[in-house]
């Protein structure tokens, strides 16, 4: 049996290495505010880019992260003003991993630190942003890599004691 039926087809076309990046699973760009943008702004971005996250960012800097918890978490309670700059809900500093972590390196950093969305680094700039949900994707296509081939022999032996 061919072992590279077992690889992944992006790890295959990259030739023998077995590594991947935390850029190949990452969603980019990643959606960016200022720490003055409203909190009302931000619900709004989120709501219409389907996303449950935005980093904020000054000069290219990363500052913060909100997510939708942060906003869900605040607001009910009326503790937060749709007015109110984004810079007083915020989680800081972040949790981050870099564009060339390898991606065991992100599987690490979630089961460590218990975030569910990581911003990604390359530098000092923010150019992604890696979830947990990215991650599940990536376990669900090794895995169908990995059970393709066996499943196929299964299809092609039929059940039962080998004749």
């Amino acid at each position: 049996m061919n072992s590279n039926l077992l690889l992944p087809q992006r790890l295959q076309a990259s030739g023998s290495s077995c590594t991947m990046n935390v850029s190949d699973r990452m969603s980019a760009p990643a959606v960016t505010i200022p720490p003055r943008t409203p909190v009302g702004e931000v619900a709004r971005q989120m709501g219409e880019y389907g996303i449950g996250s935005v980093v904020v960012t000054e000069g290219g800097a990363l500052r913060g992260i909100v997510t939708d918890r942060d906003l869900a978490l605040r607001a009910p309670a009326g503790d937060l003003d749709r007015a109110e700059p984004v810079e007083a809900v915020m989680t800081s500093p972040v949790v981050t991993v870099n564009a060339t972590d390898d991606i065991h390196e992100a599987y690490r950093t979630f089961r460590r630190t218990g975030v569910r969305r990581l911003p990604v680094l390359d530098g000092n700039q923010v150019v992604g942003m890696l979830t947990v949900d990215d991650l599940l994707m990536d376990v669900f296509q090794r895995l169908a890599d990995l059970l393709g081939p066996v499943a196929w022999s299964v299809l092609e032996e039929p059940p039962g004691p080998p004749s």
